[in-house]
């Protein structure tokens, strides 16, 4: 069992146990490539900022069967610091139709990124906003590093990072030689109403012209200042990044939405709020379907069964 949380380490509230499908079907083969599992019976660090509710594999299904996901992606969460034995168990049982994204010590080497290759690992992840010290500075050395490790085998960097407070994060992110993935459309801790405004969604939007950056539509209440759903705001910056870069979007539910600060909705509302986003539905599909395939590396027609 995980220790009993400190006084800095809030316990969260858990999502909706009764998600509901979305308004408009999913296409075949959609992809959630941000979710994380959470079990007790795998100790937390002692160091995190945040407790989760226990959820679990069997809970996660049960919601990508709901909203029509055929694919997914499991992301290392902070309260487990480098630790991926929950994700890794997941991963094993959950599979096909399964990835993740993994977080280890920068010193990893080839032995442990083809092992982790193996169990479907296609990505590392650095936050750099859940942290007590050096809050959103990026460590360009470190990223260079690794990136050249994790080249060949065809995998991306996962950044969690405010970028509005990241400074001239846009060179460095485009001269790893590999993909980079930013969170929630790229987290801005000012909000997303006055996103699009700023010079760092400037600096975003040369970023990807550049080629090496996708953007995950996730996390929209973790950006908005509207109190709650539909969270008006996000839709300008969400537009804008997917006109600048369709082909380099992908999609989430960042379930089971830990440290939400508003209230709690049902998936299936929050699901909605892609199609306002992405009007389009061949867009949504890219978006869903292709991308996802592409940068995670799903064979073609693998997918979960249910």
């Amino acid at each position: 069992m995980s220790d009993t949380a400190p006084d800095h380490a809030p316990l969260c509230a858990p999502p909706d146990r009764n998600p509901r499908a979305p308004r408009t079907a999913f296409p075949p083969l959609a992809c959630d490539t941000h979710a994380h599992i959470f079990e007790a019976r795998f100790p937390y660090a002692k160091e995190r900022i945040y407790t989760p509710p226990d959820s679990n594999l069997a809970d996660y299904r049960h919601l990508l069967k709901t909203l029509g996901c055929e694919r997914a992606v499991l992301v290392q969460p902070s309260v487990y610091g480098d630790d991926n034995a929950a994700m890794l168990a997941a991963l094993a049982a959950g599979s096909p139709g399964f990835r993740a994204v993994a977080v280890t010590p920068p010193s990893v080497g080839k032995d442990e990124i083809e092992s982790l290759h193996r169990a479907g690992v296609r990505g590392l992840r650095f936050n750099v906003v859940d942290r007590r010290e050096n809050k959103n500075v990026v460590p360009a050395e470190m990223l260079r590093e690794v990136a050249k490790r994790i080249a060949p085998f065809g995998w991306h960097i996962e950044m969690l990072v405010n970028l509005d407070e990241a400074g001239d994060f846009a060179p460095l992110l485009g001269s790893l030689g590999v993909p980079v993935v930013l969170g929630h459309l790229g987290y801005p801790k000012g909000g997303a109403a006055t996103w699009p405004q700023t010079r760092a969604f400037g600096d975003l939007l040369r970023l990807l012209d550049g080629g090496q950056c996708w953007i995950k539509l996730t996390g929209p209440y973790r950006i908005t200042t509207a109190p709650d759903l539909p969270y008006g705001d996000v839709v300008d910056p969400a537009q804008k990044l997917v006109a600048a870069a369709p082909e380099r979007m992908i999609w989430g539910t960042d379930w089971p939405h830990v440290m939400k600060k508003k209230p709690m909705a049902n998936d299936g509302d929050m699901t909605d709020l892609f199609e306002r986003w992405v009007p389009d539905s061949a867009t949504r599909k890219r978006i869903l379907v292709d991308n996802p395939a592409m940068l995670y590396g799903f064979e073609p027609g693998e997918k979960i069964a249910f």
